[in-house]
């Protein structure tokens, strides 16, 4: 029994650990985490990047 809730705290450190990782690298934009039954199963981040109209304008 120790051993599957030291392998669920390892998958919850490294789910934590790249959650992390991804915030740290978005400026701008979203992290989602899709979870089911319990579970986080997928991170999508999306990042926006936005240009100042008065920059381009001519």
């Amino acid at each position: 029994m120790g051993t599957h809730r030291s392998e669920i705290n390892s998958t919850l450190d490294d789910v934590l650990a790249e959650i992390k990782r991804q915030l740290v690298h978005i400026r701008y934009g979203s992290v989602e985490i899709q979870i089911h039954n319990g579970q986080v199963v997928q991170l999508e981040s999306r990042e926006k990047k936005r240009w100042d109209k008065s920059v381009n304008a001519k």
